[in-house]
């Protein structure tokens, strides 16, 4: 039988517990939490106070925390462009007979909830008075026109590797910057971040959950894509970032020193996720593999300690970009 005929049925033998696993890993509309619980309220009387005091706090964060932040708002509010991918994977089908398949109702509901995330950043940010708006509105247009290929292809089994490591990479940042905003004294900002690295949390307990089933079933074709991806390397979601002027991908790099400086991301999380996916999956315990995926797991088995060393001898550039988002006059 065909490779392709193989990962979809396997993704069709998954999507009988959909539902199962939407009610286990996604939150109902009533139950979740909306941006509006966390940010001041309009309808009330002392939205204008809530404001000034949500504006004294943001003066106290430095330069490097706020270019992390709009980065992050911006990779978030990109989210057409993800949803677009994810539903052309196979697998994925919003027009059947009978219509929507299990896994388009999946991508749906985790959208819903991801969406939120966007419209909370992007309120705040609009509050706080500390970034240019107009520039991070042209950023974030830029970015969903200029689209995303993280190298997947319309593979299920890669795009779920993908999914379990940048949700768990999401997480990551949201919670150090959760972190250092309460370093600072922003106790507010604090609980934003850490609700939202809540989400990605649970999202990426899901996606890791997906693959792990897939070993179950298919474990030399799954541990296979998971060494292609680890092999062509996970490409970030704001890889194609740029500013008004620029072309495409030329504030990526530098949005990422800022993180790297800052401790919000770095070379050594990298390293630190894939030892993690390489634990969760129980890849060392597989059995029944064939040669060929014998010798990608002894691949990504030595993997973290060769990435390891390259990381701790990288340099992080101590110099600032001056981004358009962020003016350093109103940090004077």
């Amino acid at each position: 039988m065909p490779q392709k005929n193989i990962r979809l049925e396997v993704m069709q033998f998954l999507e009988k517990d959909i539902d199962k696993f939407v009610d286990e890993f996604l939150i109902p509309v009533e139950k979740i939490w909306q941006p509006t619980d966390l940010l001041p309220n309009s309808e009330n009387d002392n939205f204008l106070e809530n404001v000034k005091e949500l504006r004294e706090l943001a003066k106290e964060l430095p330069y490097d925390f706020w270019v992390v932040l709009v980065g992050d708002t911006i990779t978030e509010e990109a989210l057409p462009t993800y949803e677009t991918w994810l539903m052309d994977v196979e697998g994925v089908n919003q027009k059947t007979e009978t219509g929507d398949n299990g896994w388009a109702k999946w991508l749906r509901h985790w959208t819903g909830e991801e969406n939120r995330h966007g419209d909370l950043l992007n309120k705040y940010l609009y509050l706080s008075g500390r970034v240019n708006m107009r520039e991070v509105e042209i950023t974030t247009q830029y970015l969903i026109n200029d689209g995303f290929d993280p190298g997947t292809g319309r593979d299920p089994y890669k795009n779920f590797v993908f999914t379990s490591f940048q949700e768990l990479a999401t997480y990551i940042s949201h919670n150090r910057v959760a972190q250092l905003a309460k370093k600072y004294g922003d106790n507010k900002l604090s609980k934003i971040c850490k609700i939202i690295a809540g989400d990605e949390m649970r999202h990426h307990l899901a996606y890791s959950e997906f693959v792990n089933r897939i070993f179950k079933i298919d474990p030399s074709e799954m541990l296979l894509a998971f060494e292609y991806m680890m092999k062509k390397k996970i490409t970030m979601p704001a890889n194609l970032i740029r500013e008004s002027g620029e072309s495409i991908g030329m504030a990526f790099e530098k949005f990422s020193e800022s993180a790297q400086r800052i401790g919000v991301y770095t070379a050594l999380d990298y390293v630190d996720i894939l030892e993690k996916l390489n634990v969760k999956w129980e890849i060392d315990k597989l059995s029944n593999l064939t040669d060929e995926a014998e010798k990608a797991r002894d691949y990504l088995l030595k993997l973290p300690a060769r990435m390891t060393r390259i990381a701790e001898r990288m340099v992080t550039p101590g110099e600032e970009k001056i981004f358009s988002w962020v003016q350093p006059a109103m940090f004077k």
